[in-house]
């Protein structure tokens, strides 16, 4: 065999090769995901060990109307739902309020452990006089932010303690406790 005509034959065929190669790479179907589903745009949800929100305001004009993380209710439905950290949000002030931030502690009653979350509550304007209700799930729509499936809340079956802070800029940080007692904490009730 010519090897000056077996050189482009080779080149050819490598080329093919590698195009086909890169092909099948750029098309091959990802993994399947082990982590939760984030809501929101956000990225995985993990323990933080101090709290990042930085609000020194006094003005009143946010608070906590309702907080649940057990024998939750849907505020339009008023059916049961599965059990989850709810929050219900009230701007009491006379503007608008965006750039809500939420911090919450868990801590098991019983081992004394805690945990802390943070997360930014994009997508969120409240008008004066207004509520709206948030859920810490992993469901995907307006209102719904990720969870750790993992946590204390999800994981322990002792009596878990909720303190919570919602910040949003120019008012008063808005605070509230929910408990979730001994058990698991996320059936339909």
């Amino acid at each position: 065999m010519n090897l000056k005509k077996s050189v482009p034959l080779i080149v050819i065929g490598a080329l093919l090769v590698a195009g086909l190669i890169a092909w099948q790479v750029s098309t091959a179907t990802p993994p399947t995901a082990t982590s939760p589903v984030q809501a929101s745009g956000s990225s995985a949800v993990l323990p933080v060990t101090s709290n990042p929100i930085v609000n020194t305001s006094t003005t009143v004009g946010l608070t906590i109307v309702g907080a649940a993380v057990q024998d939750n209710i849907d505020p339009i439905t008023k059916a049961a739902i599965n059990d989850r950290l709810q929050l219900t949000l009230k701007n009491t002030g006379p503007t608008n309020l965006t750039g809500f931030e939420a911090f919450y502690t868990m801590t098991d009653a019983t081992t004394k452990t805690s945990e802390s979350y943070y997360q930014k509550l994009d997508g969120i304007q409240l008008d004066p006089g207004k509520e709206t209700t948030v859920y810490f799930d992993n469901q995907s729509g307006p209102g719904h932010y990720p969870e750790n499936a993992f946590s204390l809340y999800r994981s322990s079956k002792d009596k878990i303690d909720f303190a919570i802070q919602i910040s949003a800029p120019g008012v008063k940080i808005a605070t509230a406790t929910a408990i979730k007692d001994a058990g698991t904490g996320e059936k339909s009730d």
